[in-house]
């Protein structure tokens, strides 16, 4: 059980509850707070006091004042009018994790949001409801209003959900889950659930701990190419990145120690070489300087998953409700473009090792494209040809959503961060970043099965037998996507064990 204060959620449980489906609670010391910022906004209503959100429109009508007896249909219409949603529809996981993170936020107690409100979005999460959300629509400013939107019109039993892998109209798949709905909104409360950054927050944090596992199997494929091509251990000394002083190279560089300890491959320098390719001297360099990044971001998102997203607050101490910004994207946007382009450079390099094994001119070892009967074979060929078409996408995809914007709502929001484009994007790369790995690591093990496969270190042995498990050495061409996939649902799948390289990368230098 997961249990929600609003200031204490992390990566590693919002993971558990967005894609592991654990059961979260709300702390009873987040209750007070929650009902001490509703009675203040209760209170202001009782007079003529213009409150944005609460008893005028939205944003270029926020001069438009509500009466009191409308004011339930105002938070109501604020729902469908901005459930524009386009595109495919979010994974459940997203959605979950936006549930999430809106409960969270809200718990912070300056949303004025009911308690029941927030009980009801847990319950949600606790039965499996998830509503159905569109990817596209969200400019990051004013919050994800779009996808939020659409998250929370099945609290009143409007739009669609997801229950037990099936999508039904929000109204049966409540009553399939023993669901009762809200009867309605009041106050204030559509703008609570819907000025957030929640949806850019939980597609950049699914997206960080899938690039987080993507770096450790970067770096055990990076250790079969080294291997395979019978590298110089030396540039991994410990007193080589010391120097240099930056966390993640000193970490990568330990990683890569433990993967090839013992290993009867790698060579000393001066032995076969007095030097190798950057592809494989520079594995702490460049995956280290990802390392960096990923750890930047960690701070960033995790931040933000605790963070008050929405707007207007409501301040207790002074009884004051202030319209301010903090629903604005920017924060996440910029990190998330970093995200795309750090987990690309992983891509980068990983195809380039590939490259020098299927290259004989590079490698001078093994046959042309790992193929025992060249000419009659193309065998690796092009899987070369793969990972470099993923790379060169990643190279597009890397353009920065958050130097872009784009007024809305007749000017009045005139800057806007694309920060939720940001995080898709992200995410695809990071998607297109494990498949060009799983290449490296398939044609690694082919290349190990000309030589080097009896010398390789404990843990790499266990990688390569994993591998062989499901896809064999390679005598004549054969179609060559099913083995691809088989290689990446094992990475997806978290085949590999990699327990003890995630303690050694927690683990203090």
């Amino acid at each position: 059980m997961i249990v929600l204060t609003g200031d204490r959620l992390d990566l590693r449980d919002f993971v558990k509850v967005a894609r592991g489906k654990e059961k979260v609670e709300i702390a009873d010391s987040a209750r007070d707070n929650v009902h001490a910022s509703r009675q203040i906004v209760e209170e202001t209503l009782r007079g003529k006091e213009a409150v944005y959100g609460v008893n005028t429109g939205f944003g270029r009508l926020s001069e438009v004042q509500i009466g009191h007896q409308d004011l339930s249909t105002l938070q109501e219409n604020l729902l469908k009018s901005h459930a524009c949603g386009t595109g495919e529809v979010f994974d459940e996981a997203v959605v979950r994790g936006m549930m999430l993170l809106r409960v969270n936020a809200l718990l912070k107690g300056v949303s004025a949001i009911r308690h029941e409100t927030l009980e009801k979005m847990v319950e949600f999460l606790n039965k499996g409801i998830v509503p159905v959300v569109y990817e596209q629509g969200s400019l990051g400013a004013s919050g994800d209003l779009v996808p939020l939107a659409h998250m929370a019109l099945p609290l009143i039993a409007q739009g669609e959900v997801f229950y037990q892998g099936k999508r039904f109209p929000a109204s049966q798949g409540l009553e399939r889950a023993g669901i009762r709905p809200l009867d309605r909104l009041q106050a204030k409360e559509g703008l609570a659930l819907i000025n957030g950054t929640q949806a850019m927050t939980s597609v950049g944090a699914l997206a960080l701990q899938d690039a987080y596992d993507t770096f450790l199997f970067a770096n055990l494929a990076g250790g079969l190419s080294f291997e395979a091509l019978r590298g110089i251990k030396d540039v991994f000394d410990s007193r080589v990145h010391a120097v240099r002083g930056h966390e993640g190279q000193i970490k990568t560089a330990r990683l890569m120690r433990e993967i090839l300890d013992k290993s009867k491959n790698t060579t000393d320098q001066g032995a076969l070489r007095v030097q190798d390719a950057y592809s494989l001297r520079c594995i702490p360099q460049v995956h280290g300087a990802t390392l960096t990044a990923l750890d930047h971001m960690k701070d960033i998102v995790e931040k933000e998953m605790n963070a008050v997203t929405d707007n207007p607050l409501v301040f207790d101490e002074e009884r004051r409700i202030i319209s301010a910004g903090n629903f604005h994207g920017q924060t996440m946007s910029l990190p998330l473009d970093y995200l795309a382009i750090v987990t690309s450079e992983l891509g980068n390099i990983s195809e380039r090792r590939l490259e020098r094994m299927v290259n004989h001119d590079l490698n001078k070892t093994f046959p042309p494209f790992l193929t025992p009967d060249k000419g009659l074979n193309s065998g690796f060929m092009i899987v070369q040809y793969a990972a470099a078409s993923l790379v060169s996408e990643n190279k597009v995809l890397s353009h920065p959503a958050s130097v872009d914007s784009i007024p809305s709502s007749a000017n009045q929001e005139d800057h806007v961060s694309m920060g939720t484009i940001a995080a898709r994007k992200a995410m695809r790369i990071v998607t297109h970043v494990r498949k060009i790995v799983a290449m490296e690591m398939f044609t690694a093990a082919q290349a190990l099965d000309f030589h080097g496969k009896e010398g390789l270190s404990p843990v790499l042995k266990k990688v390569y037998a994993t591998i062989r498990e499901h896809v064999p050495f390679l005598e004549k061409d054969e179609i060559m996507q099913p083995y691809m996939d088989a290689v990446e649902r094992l990475l997806k799948e978290k085949r590999f064990d990699i327990d003890d390289l995630e303690a050694l990368l927690w683990k203090k230098s």
